[in-house]
């Protein structure tokens, strides 16, 4: 639960009065605000460790693509969310550039105050519960490196764990992943087959995966490429490059 002192960076073509109140609000909740105008320097100065962004656009504001491509970079590194405030025909520019998994909420002008304030507290109590976290399912039978990875990942992804491919396959009928690591070895039901399965469902066919394999031989990659899967990882790697590429995975989308 939520109970005060989250950073909100409000981003800007400039200080207005408007967006003064809107601070103060924030402030008057126990939110802790800052402001930047529409400079890369600026904007990466003032970025919050930890907290929401805000963007407020005035009527025929465009936003530079050169912002555009760093807040679609932080935004997915940093596993944060961005606040848009604007009349729509503005707006709309910023939302089809930006994955919709980095929008939390678009708010129009005039801004209703009561609804943001209520909307960041919202956003907030999420956050502190780990629900805007990107949903990672490992698949393998290795317990202790399934445990492993879980542990690489914890801290910025949601992250849970089946055991067999039967078990995924029962635990995707009730829950939702971003993204399946999915052990290309299995006893009973192997990697291939768990895959083949989830494409022949509509509820899950879209869901990217990555193979884990221990093999890094060219006939055993070449066999995992030709399935067609987002990608392989060894298991071999270590934390830094799951990390890394998991990372870029998401940036990518």
């Amino acid at each position: 639960m939520f109970f005060g002192s989250g950073k909100v960076l409000v981003i800007g073509e400039k200080e207005t009065f408007i967006i003064k109140v809107l601070m103060g609000k924030l402030n008057d909740a126990k939110m802790q605000t800052s402001f930047a105008s529409e400079s890369l320097n600026e904007i990466n100065a003032a970025w919050p460790e930890d907290g929401l962004i805000v963007y407020y656009m005035e009527a025929g504001n465009r936003i530079s693509p050169e912002i555009l491509t760093f807040l679609k970079d932080k935004l997915s590194e940093d596993n944060k969310q961005i606040f848009i405030i604007g009349d729509a025909v503005d707006t709309r520019s910023m939302i089809d550039s930006m994955p919709p998994h980095l929008i939390g909420k678009v708010f129009e002008r005039p801004l209703n105050y009561e609804n943001f304030v209520s909307g960041t507290l919202t956003y907030f109590n999420m956050v502190a519960e780990g629900e805007t976290k990107r949903s990672v399912l490992i698949v393998d039978d290795d317990p202790n490196y399934m445990g492993l990875v879980r542990e690489w990942l914890k801290e910025s992804y949601k992250v849970s764990m089946a055991n067999s491919g039967m078990r995924a396959i029962k635990w995707l009928s009730s829950n939702s992943a971003d993204l399946i690591l999915l052990d290309y070895e299995m006893p009973v039901t192997d990697g291939p087959q768990v895959l083949e399965m989830l494409r022949s469902d509509q509820e899950t066919k879209d869901i990217p995966v990555m193979f884990l394999t221990g093999k890094d031989d060219k006939e055993s990659v070449m066999a995992v490429l030709a399935l067609k899967p987002e990608g392989y990882i060894l298991k071999t790697c270590g934390k830094d490059e799951l990390v890394n590429t998991i990372r870029k995975f998401f940036m990518s989308r």
